[in-house]
């Protein structure tokens, strides 16, 4: 059996910077949170992620959390 142990996160917000007028796709930049605390909840990230964004040039868009886990047999 197989077990998977989170050892390291990130928190990334994107804006929306605008839309490509060529192709109509809507323009990102992208801010990353490295070393997030891995026990934080979706809840409490996502909170994070607007008290940030407000304090930005740009509308959020986005908010994604990355993970990366360490697996190992039990």
């Amino acid at each position: 059996m197989a077990q998977a142990d989170t050892i390291q996160s990130r928190l990334q917000l994107f804006f929306e910077l605008g839309i490509d007028e060529d192709t109509g796709k809507i323009i990102t930049k992208t801010k990353s949170f490295n070393n997030i605390k891995t026990e934080a909840t979706a809840e409490q990230l996502l909170n994070i992620a607007h008290m940030l964004a407000s304090l930005q040039q740009y509308p959020l868009h986005e908010v994604r959390r990355n993970d990366v886990s360490l697996l190992s047999e039990v």
